[in-house]
């Protein structure tokens, strides 16, 4: 079964008596285990598309199926339960919460949003710590850590929750290119050892040709999907 089922999306948003089309008519399914981008032009609407499927936004019209749930049928409350039960979000500005450490940004959300019991917590931090190489980082601060060590700890916080997807805007676009690959490399280990599908919204051809679909928009509707062999990776 599909992770994800979009079928005639629209959204539309009012600019004083304005209204603009930022998507239209944007039909696809996104099977578990993906991992995929969405690229295209400044303002083709790659980020609005990742902020509906996050389920930050809702679409103007159309549907809109997410591991087997309508989220449009969902309230503003239930939209953020089933974010927290289902997605993780990593951001390019890393979003990181400054007077925690390392440890505590990445347990956060199962304190905040999951509520998991310490033990689980401690198992599933200390887990990703190792696997994200930061272990000997764990007490550190943000600000006492570079910025390819920061994303890394973003990624361990989207993991740490378990979630089925995880959603991406410009991950690597504050990072150096040998950063960036690690970066890249290491969420590809996870979803092979996971089975998480990372859905991206880029520019970075970095991530374009580590990506295993590519969906391309122009003016707010798809315009390509390709599988990218493995030849046509970089």
């Amino acid at each position: 079964m599909s992770l994800i089922v979009a079928r005639d999306i629209y959204k539309d948003y009012q600019v004083g008596e304005v209204s603009l089309r930022a998507l239209r008519a944007l039909n696809f399914e996104i099977e578990p285990g993906s991992f995929l981008s969405f690229v295209g032009p400044s303002g083709s609407g790659k980020t609005t598309l990742l902020n509906l499927i996050g389920c930050l936004d809702i679409p103007t019209s159309g549907s809109l199926t997410i591991a087997g749930t309508d989220v449009l049928r969902l309230d503003r409350k239930g939209r953020a339960a089933f974010r927290g039960r289902h997605m993780g979000f990593i951001f390019q500005d890393f979003n990181l919460i400054p007077v925690l450490t390392v440890y505590e940004n990445i347990e956060y959300p199962l304190l905040m949003v999951q509520n998991v019991p310490s033990g689980e917590r401690s198992r599933r931090v200390m887990d990703l710590l190792e696997s994200v190489g930061m272990m000997e980082q764990r007490d550190k601060y943000p600000d006492q850590i570079s910025g390819g060590q920061k994303q890394r700890v973003a990624v361990a916080r989207a993991l740490v929750t378990e979630p089925e997807l995880v959603l991406a805007d410009e991950p690597t676009a504050n990072l150096d290119s040998k950063t960036a690959y690690m970066i890249i490399e290491l969420m590809k280990a996870m979803k092979e050892k996971s089975g998480t599908t990372f859905i991206f919204s880029t520019h970075d051809q970095k991530i374009v040709g580590a990506a295993e679909i590519l969906y391309t928009l122009e003016d707010g509707t798809i315009v390509d999907r390709k599988e990218m062999e493995e030849s046509d990776h970089v």
